[in-house]
Parts: C-alpha cells; sequence; structure tokens
C-alpha cells in the first residue's frame, strides 16, 4: 500500500518552507482553530459541511520536518466518516544544494539554493474510500497553495 505523497522544489530557504507550512490558515484553505505550531498542541480544520479533522502536532523539527497525528476526523462525502483518524500528515523539508562548489565555505561546500518538501499523508493509500478526492485535495492545497504561499507570499483560494 503506498501512501499518498508528493515533492516539490523552491528556491526558498528550508526555514521559509518551514514556516509556511506552520502558517496553515493560509494556505489551507478552510476554518483552523488551535495551534500547529507547538508538540503536543492541537489544530481543528473545518470545510464544512464537506470535512473536520482534528490534528495533534506530534513532531515539530525547525527547518525540516512537521508531523500531525489525526486524532479525529469526519469526512462527510465517505461512507466511513472518520478515515481520517490515526492517519499522519508529514512533511519532510530538505535545502537543496547546487553543486557549483561556490559557497564561501569554500572547495567542496555545494552553496544552498533553495529546499525540497515532501509532503506525504501516512495512512491515505488507494485502498481507502476518499483517496482519489482527498489526493486531488491534497494536490491543491500542497502543490498549489502551499507552493504558492512560499514562492510569492500568498496561498492559493479554494476552488471547491
Amino acid at each position: 500500500m503506498a501512501d499518498y505523497s508528493t515533492t516539490f522544489t523552491v528556491p526558498q530557504s528550508a526555514e521559509e518552507v518551514y514556516a509556511a507550512v506552520l502558517n496553515v490558515g493560509a494556505w489551507w484553505t478552510g476554518e483552523i482553530e488551535g495551534r500547529p505550531d507547538e508538540v503536543g498542541a492541537e489544530f481543528a480544520y473545518r470545510h464544512l459541511p464537506q470535512h473536520f479533522s482534528l490534528q495533534r502536532v506530534v513532531e515539530l523539527e525547525p527547518g525540516r520536518r512537521v508531523v500531525w497525528q489525526v486524532v479525529d476526523s469526519k469526512l462527510a462525502f465517505v461512507s466511513e466518516p472518520s478515515e481520517w483518524t490515526g492517519s499522519q500528515i508529514v512533511f519532510d523539508i530538505t535545502p537543496e544544494a547546487d553543486g557549483s562548489g561556490s559557497d564561501p565555505r569554500g572547495p567542496g561546500h555545494a552553496a544552498v539554493t533553495g529546499a525540497e518538501l515532501r509532503f506525504t499523508h501516512l495512512g491515505l493509500v488507494p485502498e481507502v474510500e476518499c483517496f482519489g478526492a482527498c489526493s486531488t485535495a491534497w494536490r491543491h492545497y500542497v502543490n498549489g497553495s502551499l507552493h504558492s504561499l512560499i514562492t510569492t507570499g500568498a496561498g492559493l483560494p479554494d476552488p471547491w
């Protein structure tokens, strides 16, 4: 079973990507209530009447990684509304080097020229009912809205 995952690279730093991920309300269109920036904190996402989920922040590594555990969910468009409950939403951030060796630290050091973001929703697999709709939504929110927030400073409006 392959969990849904997508990756993109941007010219911004890993720290800028991390800050944008934590600015959830700017890219995940809907109502956000709570704190996504503190381990142990919880935040709710509501896009009524279709979606409710409650995420607990389980891991934060500044400039490197964000992990949310979905502790409750109600998806109105599938036969098992709690399909997301127990899944994890993971953002892995890796600095990208240009390979030129032009880093001020001298030969052998590649200059950092951006970052790669790998998004994975652990538990969102093709066998679950919401896979088609949810992976389509994640493509918009991650590859579209979050990417836009990172590169332009503004997320994209919700198309739904």
